[in-house]
């Protein structure tokens, strides 16, 4: 099997970093072995090993692995609300809330910022409606936003995606009005590289839900949440009226997610450092409510 490292670019700091992927072998065989294709269908193309995961994390039993994943995954309880003690379950510790102060931002509205801790990939101008992931294949807006991806042609897009060791709560990268939203049914594959590389087309496939949000500064934007392995539900806590950039909109359950923002196009002028280590293929490590691009 292929063994190509995922190398991230670490906003804070500008350097490059290999990602840690927890069950690398695992999701390496499962994706690049073709005796395991049956196991793929099975794990992948149905909810059902997802659906007990996450019923397992809701569970008390599951409150025993907190403290080993924040050992193993180096994450920073001092950010958190609450104290790692007072978690009920592995899902109460993995949607935790985080301190307003954790997560500065600029209340400029001409200043989108990031929705989500995440590893982000910007498309400044799509050609037509396609755009291609890290190690991925050629996708389609018009696959992943049935009916509603025509604005959006020629636009401009990003993508976050979020490990388990993300802050798994997303926010309005832009404040606006909700105009509409739909949830989609589909597939949960990984959402991890090693998995693009493999063909799925995980963003016209994956179970996914867009919202589409209206504003005075870049017009329609369409905010989607997909769906991956493991992740037990994609819940929306805001979901009609006005919104403020940064407000919380949802969040994701166990599991590795993506969010994808969308825009239309000549709306948007993505953060030079975004385009950059795009244009060179990678990464980079974001959090939310930093910087992700401005209002043309």
């Amino acid at each position: 099997m292929q063994h190509n490292p995922i190398i991230v670019v670490d906003r804070a700091s500008g350097e490059t970093f290999e990602e840690a992927i927890l069950g690398e072998a695992w999701i390496r065989w499962a994706y690049q072995n073709t005796s395991a294709k049956p196991v793929e269908k099975f794990l992948f193309r149905s909810n059902l090993i997802s659906r007990v995961m996450g019923a397992w994390f809701d569970s008390r039993f599951s409150k025993g692995k907190i403290k080993d994943v924040i050992n193993e995954l180096a994450i920073d309880m001092s950010e958190a609300v609450a104290s790692t003690d007072s978690f009920t379950c592995f899902n109460d510790f993995f949607v935790r809330h985080l301190r307003p102060e954790a997560r500065p931002f600029s209340n400029d509205p001409r200043e989108i910022v990031s929705p989500a801790d995440g590893r982000v990939l910007v498309f400044p101008e799509l050609a037509e409606d396609v755009f291609v992931p890290v190690k991925g294949h050629p996708m389609s807006i018009r696959t992943m936003l049935p009916g509603i991806a025509d604005r959006f042609i020629g636009g401009a897009l990003a993508i976050v995606r979020l490990c388990p060791a993300d802050y798994h709560r997303y926010h309005f990268p832009a404040g606006g009005r909700i105009a509409g939203a739909q949830d989609l049914a589909g597939a949960l594959h990984s959402v991890n590289p090693i998995a693009l590389g493999a063909g799925p087309d995980v963003f016209g496939e994956n179970k996914r839900s867009w919202t589409l949000i209206e504003t005075d500064t870049i017009g329609s934007y369409c905010f989607v949440e997909v769906g991956a392995f493991g992740v037990g539900s994609i819940v929306n806590t805001h979901t009609t009226g006005a919104v403020q950039k940064m407000d919380e909109k949802g969040y994701f359950k166990f599991g590795g997610s993506t969010v994808v923002v969308v825009f239309e196009p000549g709306r948007v002028d993505f953060s030079e450092d975004l385009v950059a280590n795009s244009a060179a293929g990678r990464e980079t490590l974001v959090k939310v409510g930093q910087p992700l691009a401005t209002a043309v």
